[in-house]
Parts: C-alpha cells; structure tokens; sequence
C-alpha cells in the first residue's frame, strides 16, 4: 500500500513513472531480506529482523566514472561510511548500501570486494564505500550480525530500475518510525518543464520519530492515533517513555538527473530534512539522520582519480541556481511522501522477544485526514 493509493497526495509536484528514486535514469535498487525464528533473544541465533538495501547511481564503473555528490548531517548518533572522502572530492565514487548498525563493516568490506573483483589486477584503485545504518535491535538480534557478504552480492544481482519494494524489506526490515512499524520508501518528483524536466528521486530507511509528533500534511496523526488506539512497539507490558519513542535513525539517498555542482548536491541533501520535519522528526539527540544526494548528470565528464592521464580540464553543464527551489522542493516532498510510503508499506511485525511494532493501519490514517479541518 503507497499513498497514492490511499487518495493521499503530499505537496503539489508531480511524481514520476514508478514515484520512486528509480525515476532517475539508471538508478537501480536492490534488497536482501532476513527473517528467521521467533521467541526468546539468543544472540548469534535470532530472531532475524533485518537485511541490506543497495542503490547503483549507474550501470558502469563509479570510480571511472564517478558523481558529483555532497551530503548532510541533521543529528550525528548514526553512521555513514565514506563522507570524508565525499566531502573532500564532492565525488561519490562507489554503490551506496543501508543495513544495521551493528553490520556496517561487513557491508563496507563486501562493497570493496566488489570493487576488487570489478577491476583487472593492474588497475589502479582504491574504495572507500558509502555505507549507512539505522538501529533495528527492538525487533532483530542485531548483536548476532547476521548480515553477509553474500548478502550484500545478492542486493546487488537483484538491483533493478523501475518499482521499488518497500517497507519491511532490506536494511529497513526490522525498523520502527514514529511508534509504528517502518522500513525503506521512495518516491519522486518532476521539475516543469520550463525548469528542465528534471526528476529528483528519494529513498530513505525510516527508524526515527516520536509517535505524538507524527504529522501527515499538517494533520497530528500520531496523536489521534495514539497508543491507546494502536500500541507502541515492544512486549506486551512494555511502555517505552516518550524520550526513549524518538532514539531512532534515518536514512535519505536523493539522486537527480539535473546537472549539479557538489554544493549544489548539499544544498538538495540539506532540504530532505526539511521533509524530516513535516512529518514530525526534529533530529532527537539520540537520532542519526544523514543524507546523501548525488547527481547522474556530466557521467563521464569528470576525471577519475585513477586511470591514463586526461586532459588537464573537463567541461561539465551547470543547472542555474535561478531554478534551483524546483529541485528544493521537490525533494521535500519526495522525502515526506517517502516516509509516508514506508510506513504504509510495512507490516505488522513481531520479532525478538515477542516485541510487537504494529503497521499504520491505511484505513485509520484515511479515517484521520477525512476528520481533520484547519
């Protein structure tokens, strides 16, 4: 279930084809999913609540061909690999991978095994992987780390353009968003063809929120449906304080196909928190919310850091900053109704413990925004 099904439109910009970050040509997504047991927490055994999301800006190699990119740190209690570099360069130069926060570094690792194994031995080359987390240790034994390499090789075979499979999926698998059960959502947005026609596309892994802050358009949702309607995650006796409803992560990817500066990448991850805080984040102190955005435009036209020696300057297209608050706000509303998608898409779920994260139920949400006049 998306939104749009719902009847629900957020904001006023048209999405594209599939409404998701694959709108953006030759974005690819792709998920590995674990679940496995129920009961009682053994760690190293399970249960298993998570997985590994991994998106290819393009279909070549990134280090020959790598992105414009820049990124944006809301609140820092999270990590995500190789910002230093991307910082540095303003060059996005692998795949980007979302799992737990306990399995970054065999994520990490794997992605640069991958890299080795795309490459002939005489090349010369380095990776510093892009790799992002978000806690899912309420429903998932994430001390047992259960992600794989393998599991980040079958993401990667899986990755594909088109509709993107969202909610309990991937790394969003055993994540919890404003005291219901979250995920991975995407959406999208065109820009008029009189600014160029560009598509900004975002995918985010939603671990974050309190559930009284939780807004749809402006409508207080959490706190019409609030705990006594629909229980908070956890055992049955369990009644988490409403401090410890908002320690929680999230994670935004935007790419677009309009031909940006790495400032101007910034500037488009700045605004997705913006689309954080309309529906009702406010980048707690135990949150970690970065974002990354990237541009698939001038493939090519930047010189690798490794290779035969290019000429000593390259000619890249600008998009003018006179146009620039179409990409603004699009991604705003990419982002809100990306959350929104991955609430809606996930599914009640139990894991470790017996805890219990329950889904935004579509019919209450409807039944809330046909109730709420301003």
């Amino acid at each position: 279930m998306r939104a749009r099904e719902l009847g629900v439109t957020i904001g006023h910009g048209q999405p594209g084809p599939h409404n998701a970050i694959t709108d953006v040509a030759g974005v690819r997504v792709g998920h590995t999913t674990l679940i496995e047991g129920h009961g009682p927490l053994v760690v190293g055994r399970g249960p298993i609540r998570t997985g590994v999301t991994v998106i290819l800006p393009h279909d070549g190699k990134l280090s020959a061909e790598p992105l414009f990119a820049g990124c944006h740190r809301l609140n820092g209690n999270g990590e995500m690999t190789g910002l230093e570099w991307l910082r540095e360069a303003g060059l996005l130069t692998t795949a980007i991978a979302i799992t737990n926060t306990h399995s970054v570094g065999v994520v990490r690792d794997a992605l640069v095994k991958y890299d080795i194994d795309h490459h002939a031995p005489s090349d010369r080359f380095w990776s510093l992987p892009v790799v992002a987390e978000t806690y899912d240790g309420l429903l998932n034994d994430v001390g047992g780390q259960h992600v794989r390499a393998e599991h980040v090789s079958q993401a990667i075979e899986r990755a594909a353009g088109g509709p993107v499979l969202e909610g309990n999926v991937g790394g969003g698998t055993g994540m919890i968003c404003h005291g219901f059960k979250g995920g991975i959502g995407t959406a999208s947005r065109v820009v008029p063809e009189a600014a160029g026609g560009y598509t900004v596309g975002v995918l985010v892994q939603a671990n974050y929120g309190r559930r009284g802050r939780l807004r749809v358009e402006g409508v207080p949702v959490g706190e019409m449906i609030g705990p006594s309607v629909i229980p908070l995650p956890g055992a049955p006796a369990a009644a988490p304080a409403e401090a410890a409803q908002g320690a929680g992560s999230i994670i935004i990817v935007v790419a677009t196909d309009a031909p940006l500066l790495p400032h101007q990448c910034t500037q488009l991850a700045q605004r997705a928190g913006l689309g954080v805080a309309r529906m009702g984040g406010v980048g707690e102190h135990s949150s970690g919310d970065l974002f990354i955005a990237f541009s698939t435009a001038n493939r090519g036209a930047i010189p690798p850091e490794f290779g035969p020696a290019g000429p000593l300057t390259s000619q890249v297209t600008v998009y003018s900053n006179a146009n620039i608050n179409h990409l603004f706000d699009g991604v705003v509303e990419a982002t809100e109704e990306a959350i929104l998608n991955a609430l809606l898409s996930a599914e009640t779920m139990i894991g470790r413990d017996d805890m219990v994260a329950y889904r935004l139920e579509p019919d209450r949400l409807v039944a809330c925004l046909s109730q709420h006049t301003f």
